[in-house]
């Protein structure tokens, strides 16, 4: 007899709530098709990997809550085996994301019993967020340096530096059987308090608590198939209620297409491009992040 497989109850969403008589709001996010569509379009070491789907966990909890149509882009780059990690949010929801890394380095930090985290695979750099409204809007960008082993670290860092909102975040990534072989998953919880004011008065208290109940959450839950959000949500607030604002569905995609290749090469010179021509008379030019590849042909790039 075999064991069924897990049904998936909240996959692939992120979702807005109110802690009920707090002035505390959160968001929280569950990628299972999505995250693993971007972490098996390359073949990350298993650390890699981890990074890449916090990062997409992050984006999604804080691109969801923009107003505006566009993108987040989330980074961190730095001088250690990963050069850089970034993942690019679209606010309809869609994802894509990519890690550049050195293969030696990251089996040597890899040695031994614990996993590596941020700090140790990204090195002494910075993490970034870029808020990009669109080509008639100034790009705005925040800029914190990398600590901790988890970007949810860099995360709480960077609203407190930026935005100067006491923020808790909380990222986890594995990998799950859901009855087809094992595959990628990640969630993660974000709170935020509500500054005070003559009608809330001081807030200090409440977010103490709040804090305290989210310090319960387990990284286990988070990537859970068969943990709903609801269910998630009341063991940690049930005991002050918890009310769901929204939910909004994700998905994994990219930007790339053969138009955008062609404008790309159109900025090398005649010369340049003759460089590029493969055995079979075209140029190939692959997608780094969904790796794609492209054939065109010369005179199409011209």
């Amino acid at each position: 007899m075999t064991d069924a497989a897990p049904q998936i109850l909240s996959d692939d969403l992120v979702s807005a709530f109110q802690i009920e008589g707090l002035p505390v709001r959160g968001r929280v996010v569950r990628l299972g098709a999505a995250v693993n569509e971007v972490l098996t379009r390359h073949s990350y070491p298993e650390p890699v990997a981890n990074l890449l789907g916090e990062a997409c966990a992050l984006a999604a909890l804080v691109g969801s809550s923009l107003k505006f149509e566009g993108r987040l882009i989330v980074q961190a780059q730095g001088d250690g085996p990963v050069r850089y990690v970034v993942v690019d949010y679209d606010t309809s929801g869609g994802m894509r994301g990519y890690c550049r890394f050195d293969p030696d380095e990251v089996a040597a930090v890899s040695e031994g019993f614990s996993r590596p985290g941020a700090k140790t695979l990204l090195g002494g750099g910075v993490f970034i967020m870029t808020l990009d409204q669109g080509a008639d809007m100034e790009r705005y960008q925040g800029v914190t340096a990398i600590e901790g082993e988890s970007l949810a670290l860099c995360a709480e860092q960077y609203f407190m530096q930026s935005e100067q909102i006491p923020t808790r975040v909380r990222l986890a990534v594995g990998q799950v059987d859901t009855g087809e072989g094992l595959s990628w998953r990640a969630g993660g919880i974000l709170i935020q308090t509500i500054a005070g004011d003559e009608t809330r008065g001081e807030t200090k208290e409440a977010w103490n608590h709040a804090q305290a109940l989210f310090e319960t959450t387990g990284e286990d839950e988070l990537i859970d198939p068969t943990v709903p959000t609801t269910t998630l949500l009341w063991r940690l607030f049930n005991e002050d209620g918890v009310r769901l604002i929204d939910e909004k569905p994700l998905r994994a995609f990219c930007r790339c297409s053969e138009e955008r290749i062609g404008v790309v090469l159109q900025s090398f010179s005649p010369e340049e491009k003759a460089e590029m021509i493969e055995p079979d008379g075209k140029i190939h030019v692959t997608c780094e992040y969904c790796s794609r590849v492209y054939a065109l042909e010369p005179d199409g790039a011209a």
